[in-house]
C-alpha cells in the first residue's frame, strides 16, 4: 500500500504560527510574503541569509531558529535565478523544503507566493517525492527520528489552478512511490508470484492485465527466459498490462521491464560483498509498473502496452550450466557463457514477444543490465542506446527535464560481431570491452525494424546518497522521464 503524504494548497496568507518553509529567487529585494516576514522579525531573515552565504541558490535552504512574530523556525529555501525557473528547479526547491521540514520534525507549511501554478504543482511534487520512506519492516523508531511527514500545505497565489496542475502530477508521483517501494522490498518478500500479486492491483486504475505462468511461456518458445528461471523454485511470470486511453486501433507506446527479483548469478555466482542489493535488479520492470500506473493515474490519452519477465536466478540442481544453448522465442539460438548475464536472457523472449503481438509505435525497455554502465558513466546518469535518432532524441531531451539524465552510447554494427557464437547463432557475452555496448546489442537482435531504446539504469535506479531527487535507496528512476516524455511526444 503506497503512503503518500497529503498536499493542500491555501492561499499565500502567512500563517501566524509554527514552522514555515519560504521559496525565493536569488537577486534582487525580498519580495511577497519573506519581505513581510522579514519585516516583521526586523530584517533576522536577510541578515541569517547574508551571514550564512545563502544567496537562494537553486535547492538550497537556511534554518532561521525562533526568528520571533510567533514561529518556531523559519526554513528559507532558494529557487535560483528567476530566468532559469522551470518544472526541475520547482520540483529541487519542495525535494529541500521537505527534508528541512522532517529535520525540524513538522509538517509545516511551504510558502510558494509569487510562483506560477503550474510551478507550483512542481514544488507539490518536490514536496512529496522528498517525503518518501521506506518503513514497512521497521517496528521501532529510529533514535531521534521524529517519523514521516504526513501532511504539507503549499501557500500560493492561485490555490484553484495549482490544485488543477497538481492533480496529473500526483499519479506521476504514487508510480514513483509504487516503484520505489518495489525496488525496495527485501527479495524474500517480491519473488515473481508476489510481483505478480501487486502488478494486479494497477485494475483498480483501470489497466487490463494478463499473466503469462511457465506453461503458457514454455508454449510461446520463451527458452531464454526459463533458462533463468530453471533454478528456483518460484515459478516465473510475464505480466502485461494494458492502458487504453488513446484512439481504438492507434499503435501502443510499449515498455518493457527486466524483472530479475533477484540475482544470485547463478553457477557464474556473485561476490557475496554486496549481493543483498540484487534485490534490485528488478528495478527495470519496477519503472514499467510505475510508469502505467501514472498513465493510468492521470488518464494519459495514449495507448500503452507494459511487459516485465519476472524470475529469479538462482543456483540448484537444476540451475542453467555456463556452456547452456537455449531457443528464444524468435528462434534464435543463444550459447550462454556465464550465467550472470541473465537479464538479456529474459528481455529476450520478452521484446520479441511484444513487438510480435503488439506492433508498437516505439519500444523502450529498462533494465539493470550491466556494471560496465556505472563504470562509464558513474551514477549521474543512465546510458541510452537507440536503433532510431528520433526516439533517441525525445528520451534524452526528456531527460534533461525531469532530471533523469541519459547519455546516448554508440550502437556500431562491428560491436555484434563480439556476440557470434561458435555453436550457436549468438552467445550472451562478448567480453570486457564495451561491456554495455555489447549487451545493447544482443537485445538488438530481438526488436526486428521497432523504434526501440534501452536503457540501462544500473547506477540510476539505487543511490547509496540522497540526491537532488530521490532520498537514500531506490530513486525510481525512470517514472517521470518516460510519463513525460509520453506526454510531450505521444500522447493525445
Amino acid at each position: 500500500m503506497i503512503h503518500m503524504l497529503d498536499i493542500a494548497f491555501s492561499d499565500a496568507s502567512l500563517p501566524a504560527s509554527g514552522t514555515i518553509a519560504i521559496l525565493a529567487v536569488s537577486g534582487g529585494a525580498p519580495a511577497g510574503a519573506l519581505a513581510t516576514l522579514d519585516a516583521a522579525v526586523g530584517g533576522a531573515l536577510t541578515r541569517a541569509a547574508k551571514a550564512t552565504g545563502f544567496g537562494f541558490d537553486a535547492a538550497k535552504t537556511c534554518v532561521v531558529l525562533a526568528p520571533g512574530a510567533g514561529y518556531d523556525r523559519v526554513i528559507l529555501v532558494g529557487l535560483g535565478a528567476v530566468d532559469a525557473l522551470d518544472g526541475t528547479v520547482a520540483e529541487q526547491a519542495g525535494v529541500a523544503a521537505a527534508r528541512a521540514l522532517s529535520d525540524a520534525g513538522t509538517s509545516g507549511v511551504v510558502v510558494a507566493d509569487g510562483i506560477a501554478p503550474d510551478l507550483t504543482a512542481h514544488v507539490a511534487l518536490g514536496v512529496v517525492l522528498g517525503s518518501y520512506r521506506f518503513d514497512s519492516y521497521r517496528t521501532q523508531p529510529r533514535k531521534g527520528d521524529a517519523g514521516p511527514l504526513t501532511a504539507v500545505t503549499v501557500a500560493c497565489a492561485d490555490p484553484a489552478a495549482a490544485q488543477a496542475a497538481w492533480q496529473p502530477l500526483s499519479a506521476v508521483a504514487r508510480g514513483v512511490f509504487l516503484c520505489r517501494d518495489l525496488v525496495s522490498e527485501p527479495a524474500n518478500m517480491l519473488r515473481p508470484p508476489e510481483f505478480e500479486q501487486r502488478i494486479l492491483a494497477l485494475r483498480d486504475l483501470g489497466v487490463e492485465v494478463e499473466v503469462l505462468d511457465r506453461d503458457a511461456m514454455h508454449k510461446l518458445g520463451f527458452g531464454a527466459l526459463l533458462g533463468v528461471a530453471q533454478g528456483s523454485d518460484a515459478p516465473p511470470r510475464t505480466v502485461i498490462m494494458r492502458w487504453n486511453g488513446g484512439t481504438d486501433g492507434t499503435a501502443p507506446v510499449a515498455f518493457v521491464g527486466k524483472g530479475v527479483t533477484f540475482d544470485s548469478g547463478g553457477i557464474s555466482i556473485k561476490p557475496a560483498a554486496g549481493m543483498d542489493e540484487m534485490k534490485t535488479d528488478m528495478a527495470g520492470a519496477a519503472a514499467v509498473v510505475g510508469t502505467m500506473a501514472a498513465l493510468a493515474g492521470r488518464k494519459a490519452k495514449v495507448n500503452a502496452v507494459g511487459v516485465v519477465g519476472l524470475v529469479e536466478n538462482m543456483l540448484s540442481g537444476n540451475a542453467q550450466r555456463p556452456g547452456d544453448v537455449v531457443r528464444t522465442a524468435a528462434g534464435q539460438t543463444v550459447e550462454v557463457l556465464n550465467t550472470d548475464a541473465e537479464g538479456r536472457l529474459v528481455l529476450a523472449d520478452v521484446l520479441w514477444y511484444t513487438q510480435d503481438r503488439f506492433k508498437p509505435r516505439i519500444m523502450v525497455n529498462l533494465a539493470t543490465l550491466t556494471g560496465a554502465i556505472v563504470v562509464s558513466l558513474g551514477v549521474e546518469r543512465a546510458g541510452l542506446f537507440s536503433n532510431n535518432d528520433g526516439l533517441a532524441g525525445h528520451l534524452a531531451a526528456t531527460g534533461e527535464q525531469t532530471g533523469e539524465k541519459l547519455w546516448r552510447m554508440p550502437m556500431d554494427a562491428s560491436y555484434l560481431e563480439l556476440l557470434r557464437s561458435d555453436i550457436a547463432d549468438l552467445k550472451n557475452i562478448g567480453g570486457r570491452p564495451g561491456g554495455s555496448i555489447t549487451a545493447a546489442k544482443f537485445l538488438e537482435c530481438f526488436v526486428n525494424d521497432v523504434p526501440w531504446a534501452h536503457l540501462d539504469i544500473a547506477g540510476t535506479a539505487f543511490t547509496s546518497k540522497a540526491t537532488s531527487h530521490a532520498p537514500r535507496g531506490a530513486t525510481g528512476f525512470g517514472v517521470r522521464l518516460l510519463d513525460r516524455m509520453v506526454g510531450t511526444y505521444y500522447e493525445g
